[in-house]
């Protein structure tokens, strides 16, 4: 397993009798966890398992639920017959044309326009059968984005282990150079220091302990092992199956203090020259570590 990418999209659906739900689900980087829900009118209170269910699965990164349930409005609305009401209605229309002799008799017309004969009721929905659907529906589209964040985490993986082999192989070269430049270092003090010095009478041991004390200010070694430590640990957050997208832009940024110390301690051209190719490959580094979950 590897670290995820905060870049995903998935889809998912439930259905019952009565009622579609589909849910979509898109994500994009962000610092932490941001949510926002879109549901139908008339389910607001889901909105807060909703969180919980997309908590529990991801842990950074911008995310919209849109979750809709098709056949709404069919299934909420219900037509009733009074027919108790229809009944009486009708013993009453019987006894006028009775009473009165009248022609044509009764017809289905004549007692549709009487009152409360039909009303339309609005029918409740089944709120636990409608979460198992929604809930279902969001489980596969929770499913589905992780697949994708984990798939865009591989390929950005391949990426970063490849920038950071060439990083370390830039600290390789600076750690090479390093003993050669602390004695060019210790023999230029000691040259600049007799020049200055010159007709003093000066302890040549003491100059050589001052030299030596100057040259290890520009001793670039424990920037050096930092670095290493910095990138060994970079590779193993990698691998880790878990949110590591902060500890890695920490790391970076870390990274990029000892490249800075170690080019101020520094004055050698060629190593000028890597500290700003290094600066540059953990700048897109960061880049990259941006959309790590």
């Amino acid at each position: 397993m590897s670290a995820r990418s905060m870049t995903g999209f998935g889809h998912g659906e439930a259905g019952g009798p009565e009622r579609l739900w589909t849910a979509e689900i898109r994500t994009v980087n962000h610092r932490f966890l941001d949510q926002k829900i879109s549901l139908p009118r008339g389910f607001a209170h889901f909105e807060e398992p909703v969180r919980k269910l997309v908590a529990a699965r991801l842990s950074r990164g911008h995310v919209e639920v849109q979750l809709s349930a098709d056949g709404e409005k069919a299934a909420r609305v219900q037509l009733t017959l009074n027919l108790e009401l229809a009944r009486q209605y009708h013993g009453c229309l019987q006894r006028l044309v009775q009473d009165f002799a009248l022609e044509g008799g009764i017809r289905l017309a004549d007692l549709l326009t009487l009152r409360d004969l039909v009303s339309i009721e609005e029918k409740s929905p089944d709120m636990e059968q409608e979460w198992q659907l929604a809930s279902a529906a969001l489980d596969q589209a929770l499913g589905a984005c992780t697949r994708m964040r984990e798939q865009e985490g591989r390929s950005l993986k391949t990426e970063l282990s490849g920038r950071l082999q060439l990083l370390s192989s830039m600290v390789d070269s600076v750690a090479a150079q390093s003993p050669e430049l602390l004695r060019q270092r210790q023999n230029e003090l000691g040259e600049r220091v007799r020049k200055l010095l010159a007709g003093v009478d000066l302890d040549p041991m003491r100059l050589a302990q001052e030299c030596a004390i100057m040259a290890d200010k520009s001793d670039i070694t424990e920037e050096i092992a930092r670095l290493r430590s910095h990138i060994g640990q970079f590779g193993n957050f990698l691998e880790q199956d878990e949110a590591v997208g902060r500890r890695l832009d920490f790391l970076l940024q870390e990274f990029l203090r000892e490249v800075n110390t170690l080019c101020s301690k520094c004055t050698n051209a060629g190593i000028a020259q890597l500290g700003v190719a290094m600066k540059n490959e953990i700048e897109k580094l960061r880049e990259q570590v941006q959309n790590i979950e």
